[in-house]
């Protein structure tokens, strides 16, 4: 996919996804609880990628939440008007969330799988950083599939 758009940035590769599954993906920037720094949301016709305001790392958490797309991991099912909570209570859930998740098994290889990905994809837009013809790794990736 990016060889065919030639995307080279990470934006570049969240819209060519996004043409590619006719399903828009928004980025949208907001205050998170503890401890969170990405979310994907799932909306009847697009999708949202919700990043935490003071992250260490916008195009890391950008890329393993695009892996959660790429790997068709279940988003979180949004409503269009959600309730305000507090830190604390955000903290709470997630905690019980994590420790009294129906397949903990399964969230655990879901962001594997995500992290994983956003490690390689990093990887590989670094490689096209360097000022080099990117275009010989482009081929590649394509021959490849």
């Amino acid at each position: 996919m990016a060889a065919q758009t030639h995307a080279v940035t990470i934006e570049d590769i969240v819209q060519s996804l996004a043409d590619r599954r006719r399903r828009p993906i928004e980025i949208v920037y907001e205050d998170l609880g503890p401890g969170v720094w990405g979310q994907r949301r799932e909306f009847a016709d697009h999708d949202r990628i919700v990043l935490a305001r003071s992250l260490p790392s916008v195009t890391r958490t950008l890329a393993h939440e695009v892996g959660h797309i790429v790997f068709r991991h279940p988003g979180a099912a949004a409503k269009e008007a959600t309730l305000a909570a507090d830190d604390d209570l955000i903290a709470y859930m997630l905690s019980q969330r994590s420790s009294g998740s129906a397949d903990p098994d399964r969230e655990a290889l879901h962001e594997w799988e995500a992290e994983a990905f956003a490690v390689r994809l990093l990887q590989r837009l670094g490689q096209f950083d360097r000022g080099d013809d990117w275009r010989p790794l482009l081929c590649f990736d394509e021959a490849l599939g």
